[in-house]
């Protein structure tokens, strides 16, 4: 894009939102970009790298051998209790199927 076509766009933009609103516009632009670059400087290291975990998954589970076996258990437990709100909740509504057929 040359001068003429970006001389065209703002003269578009000063059509479109009058000359009062531009200076409004700037300034909430300027105020995300800075909220944007805030955040992804805070995802960020000081180098400018991203940041790497402190601690590998791998080195965790060397640390902790015995906390794996209790996650699973917790999950069975879990899984075991959503499977049995879901039998339920079917069978709740297969009765409500089978009064809404008699009636």
């Amino acid at each position: 894009m040359g001068v003429p076509e970006l001389l065209i766009i703002a003269g578009v933009i000063i059509l479109l939102f009058g000359a009062r609103k531009l200076p409004e516009m700037a300034r909430s632009l300027g105020k995300s970009a800075k909220a944007f670059k805030e955040e992804t400087k805070g995802l960020r290291g000081d180098d400018g790298t991203p940041e790497k975990p402190a601690v590998a998954p791998a080195v965790v589970e060397q640390q902790l051998p015995e906390a794996k076996p209790a996650a699973e258990a917790n999950l069975a437990e879990q899984n075991a209790a959503l499977a049995a709100e879901l039998a339920e909740t079917k069978r709740k509504l297969a009765e409500e199927q089978q009064q809404k057929n008699a009636s």
